[in-house]
C-alpha cells in the first residue's frame, strides 16, 4: 500500500510557483510544459499500472510465504 511519505508527486502550490517562475523567466519553455504535460502523462500511465501491479503481487506472494509463521505464532508478540 503507498503512503504519503512514499509518493513522489510534488506539493501542487509548489509545482504552480515554479511553473509561474518559469513563466517569467522562458515563456516558450513554460507554455510548452503546459501544452506537453498532459501527454508526458498519459505515456507514463501504463507504467504506473504496472508497478501498481507488481506492487500488488508481490504483497500477494509475501502474504502466502509469511501465512504458516502467522497460523503458527510467530507474528509479533504483544
Amino acid at each position: 500500500m503507498m503512503d504519503a511519505s512514499n509518493s513522489h508527486s510534488l506539493n501542487p502550490m509548489l509545482t504552480f510557483v515554479v511553473w509561474l517562475l518559469l513563466l517569467v523567466l522562458c515563456w516558450p519553455l513554460a507554455l510548452l510544459a503546459l501544452i506537453a504535460w498532459p501527454f508526458v502523462w498519459l505515456i507514463a500511465l501504463p507504467f504506473r499500472l504496472v508497478g501498481i501491479t507488481f506492487e500488488a503481487v508481490f504483497s500477494l506472494l509475501r502474504a502466502i510465504l509469511l501465512l504458516p509463521s502467522k497460523v503458527l505464532g510467530g507474528g509479533p508478540r504483544r
